[in-house]
């Protein structure tokens, strides 16, 4: 669980590393599922923004007790998962992923998840680690980000350079297995792999189910920016009860209406 000063650091500051890692074992069977996934699918080398919709296997990992129990001290006992993802920045040429806000890309409403973000190696400064801006989460509001096209980035919605400074950047260091937790709010960014070792991160996207996943609004998402709706995803209640009361828990595959 987390103590009452990771708690505050995680409003104050916008994230928070926990004391609880992931076992080696466990660090094992996700780089195996991985490597089954990238078998089936090699042009996600770089990122699988939609685990479950390819492998609903992963799913094992976003219900580990650990998790929750801390999840729920940050964002309440009714936790839904709308999504996981693998941003697998590959050894000597992996992809930098420009400073963003995550909730730029989701149709949450009102805005609200907290993700965490799972060291599956080590993250170094060297081989791409988080960089995220503390306390740039406080005004709870989407910034102006612009539209990009750039094939050497894992994401293509970068911050306008007048909403961020990024001298203000500090370094994510984990060791495998660690693992942050950030608001959706929180700028943040990585920069790209040149080093010999691989930086492979899985996260989990939990949101309170007082918010809603708004399919038409994704469908709206996808049109005005011409990618891939998110409206097809599944979610899934993990711990409590939908307060909302209309969210849609069915599983979906990503191709189905």
């Amino acid at each position: 669980m987390l103590n009452e000063a990771q708690i505050a650091r995680y409003h104050e500051k916008g994230y928070v590393i926990p004391d609880y890692r992931l076992s080696d074992d466990v660090l094992t069977t996700i780089r195996r599922d991985h490597d089954r996934l990238l078998d089936r699918h090699p042009d996600f080398r770089d990122n699988c923004p939609a685990l479950l919709s390819h492998d609903l296997a992963f799913l094992n990992y976003a219900r580990d007790s650990e998790i929750l129990d801390m999840a729920e001290q940050l964002i309440g006992p009714d936790i839904a998962l709308w999504n996981m993802s693998f941003f697998a920045k590959p050894a000597v040429n992996g992809k930098k992923t420009p400073f963003h806000q995550d909730g730029e890309y989701w149709p949450i409403r009102p805005m609200a998840t907290c993700t965490v973000w799972i060291a599956i190696d080590d993250a170094t400064v060297e081989n791409g680690c988080l960089r995220i801006i503390p306390g740039s989460h406080k005004e709870k509001r989407l910034l102006l980000h612009d539209q990009k096209n750039d094939p050497n980035y894992t994401l293509q919605q970068e911050l306008n350079p007048s909403e961020y400074d990024e001298a203000e950047a500090e370094d994510l260091i984990l060791e495998a297995g660690q693992m942050s937790f950030h608001d959706v709010f929180l700028s943040h960014g990585s920069e790209i792999n040149t080093s010999p070792n691989p930086r492979r991160g899985m996260t989990l996207r939990l949101m309170p189910t007082s918010s809603v996943f708004d399919r038409d609004v994704a469908d709206q998402m996808a049109k005005a920016r011409g990618g891939i709706t998110l409206a097809n995803h599944s979610l899934f209640l993990l711990r409590g009860r939908d307060l909302s009361g209309t969210n849609d828990y069915r599983l979906r595959q990503p191709w189905a209406a």
